[in-house]
């Protein structure tokens, strides 16, 4: 994952895009755990929300500049 300082070099439409692509990493992730397996990596997880999180942070941020 990329750092908070990284993320907010990025342009509204790469963050966009990282969101979505998190968003589907957790559900895949999600969807391995409700089936009863274990992820390679569990604390993938909680990195992919707090990264969209940041990226949820700086959108409206950027939302509130405009």
């Amino acid at each position: 994952m990329k750092s908070f300082k990284n993320l907010k070099a990025l342009s509204s439409d790469d963050l966009n895009k990282k969101r979505e692509e998190l968003c589907r990493e957790l559900i895949k992730e999600r969807a391995q755990i409700a089936i009863g397996t274990i992820p390679k990596n569990p604390g993938r997880i909680c990195l992919a929300r707090k990264t969209i999180a940041r990226i949820n942070q700086i959108l409206a941020k950027e939302a509130v500049k405009k």
